[in-house]
C-alpha cells in the first residue's frame, strides 16, 4: 500500500502539471456533455499560468507526482472554488474531498466567509461529492449550471 497524497498550496511552476491533470480529468466530462472545446480542455499554458499567480489552490501529490488540483479565489468574503481535477486513475478514494477540504482552509484563512463552486447538470459524482461535502445548491442556470454554496466559518 502506497502512503497518502501529501496536499500543499499550487505553484506557478505547477502549471503544466496541473493542466495535464485538469485535461484528463475532463475528458470524461465532454464525453458526458458532447464538447471537446470546454474551457478545461481548451486552456493553454500560459492562461493558466496568469490564473496561478495569485490563487489560493492546492494541489494533491503522490510521491512527486500532482494527482489532483484545484483552484480559487477569493472575491470579497466568498472564496470562488473551480477546476477540481484528479488523475483518472486516483478518482473515487477521497482526493476530492481532501482537496476541498484543504481549499476550503486556504479561503478561511485568506478571509473567506462562505465557498461558491459550480458544476454541469449531467455532471452526477460531482453533485453528489459535493452535496456529501455540505455544499447547498443555489441556483440552476438556463444552460444547465448547478451553483452550490457553503459556510465557511
Amino acid at each position: 500500500m502506497t502512503d497518502s497524497p501529501v496536499i500543499r498550496d499550487i505553484h506557478t511552476d505547477d502549471a503544466g502539471e496541473v493542466l495535464t491533470i485538469q485535461r484528463a480529468a475532463f475528458a470524461g466530462e465532454a464525453l458526458i456533455y458532447g464538447d471537446p472545446d470546454m474551457p478545461p480542455l481548451t486552456q493553454t499554458l500560459e492562461e493558466l499560468e496568469a490564473e496561478l499567480v495569485e490563487n489560493l489552490g492546492c494541489v494533491a501529490l503522490q510521491g512527486e507526482r500532482i494527482v489532483g488540483a484545484v483552484r480559487a479565489r477569493r472575491d470579497g468574503e466568498l472564496l470562488l472554488i473551480g477546476r477540481l481535477a484528479i488523475a483518472p486513475d486516483q478518482q473515487g478514494g477521497g482526493l476530492g474531498s481532501a482537496l476541498l477540504a484543504a481549499v476550503e482552509e486556504r479561503g478561511r484563512r485568506a478571509g473567506a466567509t462562505e465557498a461558491e463552486l459550480f458544476t454541469g447538470g449531467l455532471s452526477e459524482a460531482n453533485q453528489r461529492l459535493y452535496e456529501r461535502e455540505g455544499y447547498h445548491r443555489t441556483e440552476t442556470t438556463a444552460d444547465g449550471e448547478i451553483f452550490y454554496r457553503k459556510p465557511l466559518t
